[in-house]
């Protein structure tokens, strides 16, 4: 986060773009921490949110991820 003084005597806040921990395509074994609100599971990684559907809380799964967004990351289950 950087701050830089403008007009007026206030300060304008730029967010530096952060890069998200994982990438398309990468295999990963995760364990689910939580439930998201429609239900699927939820880990983190660098604090970073990865959804898996049909996850369950408490679970170690090895996963794929399939799309990655500025704050999510989505994956499947690989057996």
């Amino acid at each position: 986060m950087v701050h830089r003084r403008v007009r007026g005597g206030k300060y304008k806040i730029n967010h530096a773009e952060k890069k998200a921990p994982v990438d398309v395509g990468d295999e990963l074994e995760v364990n689910i921490i939580d439930i998201c609100p429609n239900g699927d599971g939820m880990s983190k990684i660098q604090g970073y949110v990865i959804q898996v559907p049909k996850a369950k809380p408490r679970e170690r799964v090895k996963i794929k991820i399939n799309q990655v967004g500025k704050k999510i990351a989505f994956g499947e289950i690989i057996k």
